[in-house]
C-alpha cells in the first residue's frame, strides 16, 4: 500500500477474500491434488505457494482491521512501577512511534466524510450505553451494570474515559519505546498540560526511574501535594534500598516532615539576604524599598554569623522587628575585642546619664533604651571603622516610623515563613534533643544522594507555600553555584574538586513556586548538573506568575524537551506546533463533466468524463486542533533536538509493598482532605 500514490486504510479489508481463496486452495491441492489432476509433488508445492499467498494476504487484511479497531479503541497498556523499563543512559517515557509525513496523511484521511463509519461507534454500541441510563433507577440496573463492566468478553463494553481523539495515536500500528538520550536531560525537559490529563502520572514514570538509576539525588516539588505520587516515590526507594535516604517535606504534617533551614547554609553571607529578598517585587517603585530590605537583612545576617549563630527566618524576622537587642549583642561581644581598657565603665557612666535625661525628658525613652544609648553614642566617639558596627549603628538611626515604611513588604513575607508550626519546620533548632524530626540541607542531600518529597500544601495555604518554595529554589540556585565552581565535594577531606552529580529536579505546578530565582535555575544550572523537568498548565500560567511576557519567553526557551499532553490554550498548543515544518500530503480531486454534440449527422449525442486527481498540498505538521484533542495520557513529544514523537503513557497497576506506618497515615490523610489522585484511567 504504501508503494501506491494513495495509501488507503479506510476501506473495506479485501485482502480477506483472497487470502481465503488462496488458503483454500492449498488445502485442496494438498489433501487431494487429483481432483485438480495434479500429482502429489506438484500438488504439495502448489499447496505451499497459495498457503504461502493466503497467509501473506489475510495479514495484510489483519493489519487493515487492526488499524480500523485502534480508530476507536487502543489496546489497554499498563504496567506497575516495577515493570516500567529503566536504562543507564537513556529515559524512557512510554510506548509510540516517531511522527512523519504519514501520520499527517493519514490523521487528514479521518476527516474525510467516508472515513465517518470507522470511527463513530456502531449503532448497537449507542443502543446499549442508552439502555444503560434508561435503567439506572428500574429493576433492571444489575443488567445495566453488567453490560457496563470493562472487560474484554463483554462485547459491548463501553469505550476508555479518556476523551480526546483515539486517532491520532492510532495512526501508527507498529509502537516502540520512546527514549530520551540522558545526553539531553540537562538540556531541561518542559511538560504541559491542563487539568487531569495525566502529568502526575508522567511525573512518576520519570521519577520512578531517576531513583531506580541511583545516580544522583532526586528532588520532587509537589504543590498539589499528591499521595499517589509520594507512595510511588517511596516504594521505588524502598526497592532500591534507599529507604534510609528518603526524606518528607511536608507543610501540611508538620508533627512528622523533616526540618529544612532555607539560609542556614551558605558560600558567602550575602546569599542570605538575596535568598529572602529576591521573592520581593522590584518592578517600579518596590524595587528601592527591595534594595533596602536587602541592606538591612545583610546587616542581620552578618551580625548574626559573627556571633556564632546560626540565620533563620526567626531570628530575620525578630530583630528586623526589633533591631536594638541584636545591636547590644554584637557590641557586647565585639568591644572586648577592639575597645581600650576601661570601656565598661565609660559605658556605665553613659548609661547612667541617659538614664537621667529620659527621667527629665520621656519622650527621648521610645527612640532607644538608656544602655543602648550608651552603647551607640561611646562606639560613635571611639571612630569605628568595622562594617558590621557601622551597619548596625545605621539601621539603628532610622526613625521607627519612616523604617516601618521602609520593611513593610519584608514583614509580610517573614510572618508567612515563620507562623506556627512551619516556623519551626524552616528554622529548625539544632539544638533541641528532643525533637527527632530529621534536618536536611541540599548540600547534604546531593552528597548522600537522597530522595526528597517536598509537599507544600499549596490548596490549602497558596501564599505559604509559594513563599516557601521559593526559598527552596533561591537555596538550590545557591547550591548549584557552589557546586558548578567548586564540585559537591568540596571541603570533604577525600571530596573530588571536580565531580559533578546529576541533580533530578522535578517540579510540578511550578508556575506555582516560580520567581526571578528560576531563571538562572533553568538558564545556568545544567553546568552544575541539574536536569529540571518542570510541569505546568499553560505558557499563560507562566507569564502571569512572573508578570512579564520576556520573562516568560526567556524560561520557556531555556528547556531543550517539550512534552506536550492535552493543552485547551491555543497559545500554548503553538509553542508545540510552531516549531515544526511543513509536510506534502495526497489531496483526491474527483473531476466529472458532460457536454453535448450540436451534430445533427453524428450519432453521439453527448459525451462524459470523469476523472480522479491526485495534487499535493503543503500542510503544517500538526495543527493545534491535534493538540487540543489529545486523549488522556497521551502526549507530543518534541525531543533530541527537534525530533517528534507520538507517546502514550502506562497506566499504574497497584504495587503489594507495604509503606512504614507513620507515612500510611500520611498518605490516607492526605487522600482525604485533597483529592488530587483520582484515578481518570479506570
Amino acid at each position: 500500500m504504501a508503494d501506491h500514490p494513495l495509501e488507503v486504510l479506510l476501506r473495506p479489508p479485501v485482502e480477506l477474500w483472497s487470502g481465503i481463496v488462496a488458503l483454500s486452495a492449498g488445502i485442496i491441492c494438498g489433501t487431494a491434488p487429483s481432483t485438480l489432476m495434479m500429482t502429489p509433488s506438484v500438488g504439495y508445492t502448489s499447496a505451499a505457494i497459495l498457503a504461502g499467498l493466503g497467509l501473506y494476504r489475510l495479514n495484510q487484511g489483519s493489519q487493515i482491521l487492526r488499524y480500523q479497531r485502534n480508530l476507536k479503541r487502543l489496546p489497554r497498556f499498563a504496567m506497575s512501577s516495577s515493570q516500567i523499563s529503566c536504562y543507564r543512559n537513556h529515559l524512557y517515557l512510554g510506548q509510540g512511534f516517531k511522527w512523519g509525513q504519514k501520520h499527517t496523511q493519514r490523521l487528514k484521511d479521518t476527516l474525510s466524510p467516508a472515513a465517518k463509519r470507522y470511527l463513530e461507534p456502531s449503532k448497537i454500541y449507542s443502543a446499549v450505553r442508552k439502555f444503560e441510563r434508561d435503567v439506572e433507577n428500574t429493576g433492571l440496573q444489575a443488567l445495566g451494570r453488567l453490560t457496563s463492566k470493562d472487560h474484554v468478553l463483554n462485547p459491548f463494553r463501553p469505550l476508555p474515559p479518556i476523551g480526546g481523539n483515539p486517532a491520532i495515536h492510532a495512526v501508527e500500528l507498529n509502537e516502540e519505546e520512546v527514549l530520551l538520550p540522558m545526553s539531553e536531560r540537562v538540556g531541561h525537559t518542559l511538560v504541559l498540560g491542563t487539568t487531569r490529563v495525566g502529568k502526575t502520572r508522567l511525573a512518576e514514570i520519570l521519577i520512578e526511574q531517576d531513583i531506580r538509576r541511583g545516580d544522583g539525588p532526586v528532588i520532587v516539588f509537589d504543590p498539589k501535594s499528591d499521595a499517589g505520587l509520594l507512595t510511588r516515590m517511596y516504594m521505588a526507594a524502598k526497592r532500591m534500598g534507599r529507604e534510609d535516604d528518603f526524606y518528607v517535606f511536608h507543610l501540611g504534617f508538620p508533627d512528622i516532615s523533616a526540618r529544612y533551614n532555607a539560609v542556614g547554609n551558605f558560600a558567602r553571607i550575602t546569599e542570605v539576604a538575596s535568598r529572602i529578598s529576591g521573592q520581593l517585587s522590584s518592578e517600579g517603585n518596590s524595587a528601592a524599598f527591595k534594595e533596602f530590605a536587602w541592606r538591612f537583612i545583610n546587616i542581620v545576617a552578618r551580625a548574626l554569623v559573627s556571633l556564632g549563630q546560626r540565620p533563620d527566618y526567626n531570628n530575620i524576622l525578630r530583630y528586623v522587628t526589633d533591631i536594638e537587642p541584636l545591636f547590644c549583642e554584637y557590641l557586647e561581644w565585639w568591644l572586648p575585642r577592639n575597645a581600650e581598657q576601661g570601656w565598661v565603665e565609660d559605658i556605665n557612666d553613659m548609661t547612667h546619664d541617659a538614664e537621667k535625661q529620659y527621667k527629665s525628658n520621656p519622650r527621648l525613652a521610645k527612640h532607644a533604651n538608656a544602655r543602648t544609648e550608651a552603647l551607640r553614642k561611646y562606639v560613635e566617639q571611639m571612630g569605628v571603622s568595622d562594617p558590621i558596627v557601622l551597619g548596625l549603628l545605621s539601621a539603628l538611626r532610622y526613625d521607627r516610623t519612616y523604617f516601618d515604611k521602609l520593611v513593610a513588604s519584608l514583614l509580610p513575607l517573614l510572618e508567612k515563613l515563620t507562623t506556627g508550626k512551619i516556623g519551626k519546620l524552616i528554622a529548625p533548632d539544632y539544638f533541641d534533643v528532643n525533637d527527632d524530626r530529621p534536618i536536611f540541607d541540599w548540600t547534604q542531600i546531593i552528597r548522600k544522594r537522597g530522595i526528597v518529597y517536598v509537599g507544600l500544601d499549596a490548596m490549602t495555604d497558596t501564599e505559604v507555600a509559594s513563599a516557601v518554595g521559593n526559598s527552596m529554589f533561591s537555596d538550590l540556585v545557591s547550591t548549584s553555584g557552589m557546586i558548578y565552581k567548586h564540585g559537591f565535594q568540596h571541603g570533604m577531606l577525600d571530596g573530588k574538586a571536580n565531580a559533578m552529580p546529576k541533580i533530578c529536579l522535578h517540579a510540578d505546578e511550578f508556575n506555582e513556586l516560580m520567581g526571578d530565582e528560576f531563571l538562572p535555575m533553568v538558564n545556568k544550572s545544567g553546568g552544575s548538573g541539574m536536569q529540571i523537568t518542570a510541569y505546568t498548565q499553560s505558557r499563560g500560567d507562566i507569564e502571569a506568575r512572573l508578570g512579564n511576557a520576556a520573562k516568560a519567553r526567556q524560561v520557556e526557551g531555556n528547556f531543550n524537551n517539550l512534552i506536550m499532553l492535552r493543552v485547551k490554550e491555543k497559545d500554548t498548543a503553538e509553542l508545540l506546533t510552531n516549531q515544526l515544518p511543513e509536510v506534502e500530503i495526497s489531496q483526491k480531486m474527483t473531476v466529472s463533466g458532460a457536454s453535448d454534440s450540436s451534430d445533427t449527422e453524428n450519432n453521439i449525442d453527448f459525451t462524459s468524463s470523469t476523472q480522479d486527481r491526485i495534487s499535493m498540498l503543503r500542510v503544517p505538521m500538526l495543527e493545534p486542533s491535534h493538540v487540543t484533542a489529545l486523549p488522556k495520557g497521551q502526549a507530543f513529544c518534541l525531543l533530541d533536538g527537534g525530533h517528534l514523537w507520538k507517546v502514550r503513557f502506562p497506566l499504574p497497576v497497584e504495587d503489594d509493598e507495604e509503606m512504614p506506618e507513620n507515612l500510611q497515615a500520611l498518605t490516607k490523610e492526605m487522600e482525604k482532605n485533597y483529592h488530587t489522585a483520582e484515578a481518570w484511567w479506570v
